[in-house]
């Protein structure tokens, strides 16, 4: 097997997507982000769902016999894949550091498609609010809940870092952490 086999995982927000790129690139693997596999391309983006046995095929197809670096979410419908893994990296950030990125991001990638008025503005409004109840104890959707008990059902190392350090300093953190393994 070339290089590891990492998954970064998170609530959205956190910089998920920011440090696997940024991992795929010091250990030169590919990354994947779960997005890419979970959605249909559509536009608007992020409204047709693919059905998991094409999400588990697409994924698996691009993961190939090396390393790589998957970003995103697995639980729920992705858990086998991700029992391939070396690490699993989950990042944790306070919700409204979350909240402040996640609308910095959809601003940058969307513009005013995302104002009232514009084609996104009911999907981004609806996203900032699945977004914001991550964190409650009670929401039935992907939750800190959900991932803890994910993460404690996995045979996978885990590794927890606060997304609130700087890129630099969380992918020189995993990498240690991928040495210390190896």
């Amino acid at each position: 097997m070339a290089g590891p086999r990492l998954h970064i995982t998170g609530a959205s927000g956190c910089g998920v997507s920011s440090l696997g790129t940024r991992l795929a690139e010091a250990l030169q693997v590919p990354q994947l982000d779960t997005d890419d596999f979970y959605w249909q391309r559509t536009d608007p983006p992020f409204t047709d769902k693919n059905p998991i046995p094409e999400r588990i095929r697409l994924l698996s197809a691009a993961m190939g016999a090396g390393g790589w670096v998957i970003s995103g979410a697995l639980e729920g419908w992705g858990t086998a894949l991700i029992e391939e893994a070396d690490l699993v990296v989950f990042l944790t950030l306070p919700r409204s550091q979350r909240l402040a990125r996640l609308i910095r991001r959809e601003r940058r990638l969307h513009g005013a498609r995302i104002d009232p008025g514009g084609d996104m503005a009911r999907i981004h409004s609806a996203f900032l609010d699945w977004a914001a109840q991550y964190d409650d104890p009670g929401f039935t959707g992907r939750s800190r809940a959900r991932h803890e008990a994910w993460l404690m059902d996995l045979s996978v190392p885990v590794l927890r870092l606060d997304a609130g350090a700087s890129l630099d300093e969380l992918v020189q953190a995993v990498l240690g952490e991928v040495a210390s393994a190896g």
